[in-house]
């Protein structure tokens, strides 16, 4: 069995109500009410009824049944590599594929990607996570580094953990940002109700850090490029919605739309010191496509497409 805690941040709510909310579509409310008469349902260390309301503060621990999980399999699709050596390699996700498996996917990662193209990666993340020493979101496309050897994920997660790995991304945002450049520095946390969702937490939120600037104007929308100091889940599309600017086609913290099918989001530049021969190393890729195609159609005039070589 494996067992988690979550902490309650509202009042009010049957137990059974409020962790059919998080948990569906996995658990049914049925199936929920009978864990907590089974025991497997605790707060704050104690055994509850259906109808108990739940407070703020809350400590609710789940039992859940340990569930086989299948092996990754190694799949032949094709990487775009941009540096490789015995250590590490530099790769170009596209948007629409999921790093690692997750939610019950287990094929079609860039994980089944790798393990095919390389016998040798790091372990330290598990079977899911083969190589992998940060991501990206699904719908977010551009530049990864991955790990040949334990060794070289840790120092490279080292560089992550002490801000000492340079990241640039590209996005074009709804709206005209006002401001030429600035930093964004407010802290985030699980959102309490939406466990898919990231939301601003000034109470018990992690510190997050994004740095931004603003490269051209347009009457509805803007392209910018965002410097994240720290590395919080969604966490450039979450400062950028707080600001009054969602990443345009972002779902979660905008809205879909029809200009794109994805948040117009792009890890453009990579930076970070080589671990064995101590070497500076910089990467860049170029703009995908559709956000391409998007600036040409309805963002940039005519004449103004020089812009985009050169981003």
């Amino acid at each position: 069995m494996v067992r988690k805690e979550l902490e309650v941040e509202e009042n009010g709510l049957r137990i059974d109500v409020f962790l059919h909310k998080q948990l569906e579509p996995d658990f049914s409310r049925r199936k929920i009410q009978e864990m907590i008469r089974e025991g497997k349902i605790l707060v704050n260390g104690g055994v509850v009824k259906c109808h108990y309301r739940i407070k703020r503060g809350d400590i609710i621990s789940i039992e859940f049944p340990e569930r086989e999980e299948p092996d990754i399999e190694p799949e032949e699709i094709p990487l775009e590599i941009i540096f490789e050596d015995e250590h590490l390699l530099v790769v170009n996700k596209p948007a629409g594929m999921l790093v690692h498996p997750a939610g019950g996917i287990y094929s079609g990662t860039l994980v089944n990607a790798l393990i095919y193209h390389s016998q040798s990666l790091s372990t330290i993340g598990g079977k899911f996570k083969p190589g992998i020493v940060h991501r990206l979101d699904k719908d977010t496309s551009g530049l990864m580094v991955v790990a040949k050897s334990d060794q070289v994920h840790l120092e490279l997660a080292s560089q992550f953990k002490e801000h000492q790995i340079y990241r640039r991304y590209i996005a074009i945002v709804k709206g005209v940002v006002e401001l030429d450049e600035g930093k964004i520095d407010v802290p985030l946390g699980r959102h309490p109700r939406d466990r898919e969702r990231m939301s601003i937490n000034f109470s018990k939120g992690r510190k997050a850090e994004t740095f931004y600037r603003v490269l051209k104007r347009y009457p509805e929308y803007t392209l910018l490029e965002a410097y994240p100091k720290t590395g919080r889940t969604h966490q450039i599309r979450v400062h950028l919605s707080y600001l009054g600017y969602p990443v345009l086609g972002d779902p979660l913290y905008g809205r879909k739309d029809k200009l794109i099918n994805r948040q117009a989001l792009h890890a453009q530049q990579l930076g970070f010191k080589h671990p064995f021969s101590k070497e500076k190393l910089k990467f860049s890729s170029a703009l995908p496509s559709d956000m391409q195609r998007l600036i040409q159609d309805y963002v940039i005039k005519d004449g103004e497409n020089r812009f985009i070589k050169e981003i």
